[in-house]
């Protein structure tokens, strides 16, 4: 398993954990839960662990992980001093070096107006591993220009589909510059630290030489703090999910940037009747619309005023 990976782990686990090197590369997701099975996601299936370390279906033998194990890791992974990291537990995530992003679940602790004030007796560990395929948005980047001018694109999949790892990428090309165009300045608000995966506020990720990340920030302040300090041309998030986040989109396209967004869907109808919006609403922010489809590597494109569609391969 990757260096990286295995810093995670105490040493007195890492031994254990080192069996996987073979699949590192595959692996999406590592399941820890206190008195449950150890589980990967891999090629999106789960697989489980044997005692010595080898992948198995499920069966007799499978790996269990103890409380204490639990514990353990989690008291490394927070550097052995959990009130430091009291803020990122209250939001339900740490983002370690390399990107990699630990969730955390367990017994809230709520402030007398209902907010989270942090989470104890955790017993529930969820190891995203982070994989940046640089060249994912090579096929889309000639949509993505017009006469050597970026268009604005909204990225739209079902979860797990790959629209954050197409938009890392999108941003990671635009911003230093491509066959298509010139490099442009990007901010970014990473509120979940899932694009940059900024540790101690330095991307662990390569978004671009011209990016400026804001992270851990709700995004549609973020957006507005953006565009009055840093001035980008292009503003990028992730998940697009309120309404006052679409106020801010909109803030930002009047203000003359280009948006690159990703937000949950099977279609662009759908987005438009969750969100309660009609088409046009959208195709004044957005030239472009990606649907990326539950079948691996299939993405449909279609442009605002419906004056193009196509379906694109090998993503």
């Amino acid at each position: 398993m990757g260096e990286t990976i295995l810093q995670l782990f105490p040493a007195g686990h890492r031994a254990f954990w080192s069996r996987t090197a073979g699949v590192q590369e595959r692996i999406q997701e590592i399941r820890l839960r206190a008195g449950r099975p150890v589980v990967l996601y891999m090629d999106g299936r789960e697989i489980f662990l044997t005692e010595q370390g080898e992948l198995s279906e499920f069966g007799p033998g499978v790996r269990c992980m103890s409380m204490k194990e639990l514990e353990e890791i989690l008291e490394h992974i927070c550097h052995y001093s959990p009130y430091a990291f009291e803020e990122e537990l209250r939001r339900g995530f740490v983002t370690v070096a390399g990107g990699h992003r630990v969730g955390v679940a367990g017994q809230a602790i709520l402030e007398t107006d209902g907010g989270i004030r942090t989470l104890k007796n955790i017993s529930f560990l969820n190891i995203r591993v982070a994989h940046q395929v640089k060249g994912a948005a090579d096929r889309v980047m000639p949509e993505m220009y017009r006469n050597g001018m970026l268009r604005s694109a909204l990225i739209i999949s079902p979860p797990g589909c790959g629209k954050t790892t197409l938009l890392r990428d999108l941003i990671r090309q635009i911003s230093d510059g491509n066959a298509y165009g010139r490099g442009m300045t990007v901010g970014v608000v990473d509120e979940r630290s899932e694009i940059a995966g900024s540790f101690l506020g330095r991307p662990q990720n390569d978004v671009g030489m011209r990016t400026d990340v804001l992270d851990s920030c709700p995004k549609d302040k973020g957006m507005l703090l953006l565009l009055r300090s840093m001035s980008p041309r292009v503003v990028a998030i992730d998940e697009l999910g309120s309404g006052e986040e679409l106020k801010a989109l909109r803030q930002a396209a009047a203000c003359g940037c280009r948006i690159l967004a990703t937000v949950h869907g099977e279609s662009r109808q759908d987005v438009e009747r969750r969100f309660g919006l009609e088409r046009d609403y959208w195709e004044r922010m957005f030239d472009l619309f990606f649907v990326l489809g539950r079948k691996r590597q299939i993405c449909e494109r279609s442009e605002a005023r419906g004056q193009d569609s196509g379906r694109l391969h090998d993503l």
